[in-house]
């Protein structure tokens, strides 16, 4: 057996870019997030790998090389935020918070991988008319990197969410790296085809499953686990179930009547799962999207099946806590895509 390709996961998270290199076979070395919740997440399922707390801005790669015994590192993974990303006329603007994605730039000059792989917002790519884009290509030239680029949709690779993300892969000796074809783009699996095996009320951390799974995408996700954890549901005022109650599978707030269309000032509110299409995109727990069936909003758990984690990814920390690291997840499955025909390259 070969050695493991190593890999050091930057803004890591929960750990859900890891889970997908990990079910590739790489080896996580390090992550790094300065939210404990995330990183407690993160060590409690990657037993072999070591998550520390940790702000990317007040740290070099040279001491962490040092204090965390890193060797060789094969890969740099990570989702730098980009609310930095300021911009006047074609010139990225010196904000201090666009200071985190150049901390990620300086771990790959200093610890020189042969490959990075960059996770972001969709619309990075058209940020001041390109020119994010641009610089971000040439920081990384600059390094002696061939950079790709695309904006993948997550439904295509096999996860139930219309999930768009931009990602960024750069490789040495002026390889390019060709991103992987879509596994799902005629078969989507729908919301239904994700969560309908879950009870509509809470389950205790632990309880067995209390019915056989329905689709092959619940048995891949129960993963040979027999018990249920993160199913706690939301109790919504009587006021606010009503209004739900209204709202047809795939509906929104167009289908209430009149009165009622402004009673959230978001345009996403009350908005229903369609159970017979792939989920829209798992926010951080805003309680304005609601199950296709029950009239509360998803669990912890369903959502983290809406992102392809396995159900043996035990959530750390409270309900509100859990949706957010969900929420700013990448999905397991399509990292593990990309991880699969990274290695390919190296």
């Amino acid at each position: 057996m070969s050695k493991k390709n190593t890999v050091i996961d930057l803004f890591c998270g929960c750990g859900g870019l890891s889970q997908g290199f990990i079910d590739a076979g790489y080896e996580i070395s390090l992550g790094i997030d300065k939210w404990e919740d995330a990183i407690e997440t993160f060590n409690f399922n990657h037993k072999g790998s070591k998550g520390i707390v940790a702000d990317l801005l007040a740290i070099n790669p040279k001491n962490i090389s040092k204090n965390e015994n890193i060797g060789k590192v094969d890969v740099i993974i990570g989702g730098p935020p980009c609310q930095g990303f300021s911009i006047a006329g074609k010139r990225i603007i010196e904000d201090e918070r666009n200071q985190l994605y150049k901390t990620f730039v300086n771990f790959v000059e200093y610890f020189q991988p042969k490959a990075f792989l960059m996770e972001n917002v969709p619309n990075i790519m058209s940020m001041g008319k390109g020119a994010i884009k641009k610089q971000i290509i040439k920081d990384f030239e600059k390094l002696g990197y061939k950079v790709s680029h695309q904006i993948l949709l997550a439904s295509d690779y096999g996860v139930p969410q219309n999930r768009k993300r931009a990602f960024f892969v750069g490789l040495k000796d002026n390889v390019e790296f060709e991103f992987p074809i879509p596994t799902t783009p005629n078969k989507k699996i729908t919301s239904k085809e994700a969560i309908s095996d879950l009870t509509e009320h809470t389950l205790p951390d632990g309880s067995p499953y209390l019915s056989k799974y329905e689709s092959s995408y619940q048995k891949q996700m129960r993963n040979g686990n027999k018990v249920v954890f993160n199913h706690q549901i939301t109790e919504h005022k009587e006021k606010t179930i009503e209004i739900i109650a209204m709202v047809p599978d795939g509906g929104n707030y167009k289908n209430l009547p009149k009165e009622l269309h402004t009673t959230r000032k978001v345009n996403i509110a009350w908005t229903r799962l369609n159970s017979q299409k792939p989920s829209f995109t798992i926010d951080t727990g805003h309680n304005h999207h609601f199950h296709y069936e029950f009239n509360r909003v998803p669990t912890a758990r369903e959502s983290a099946r809406l992102q392809s984690f396995h159900d043996d990814f035990i959530f750390r920390k409270g309900k509100t806590s859990q949706l957010k690291q969900i929420g700013n997840a990448v999905p397991p499955l399509l990292a593990k895509e990309l991880a699969k025909k990274l290695i390919s390259y190296l």
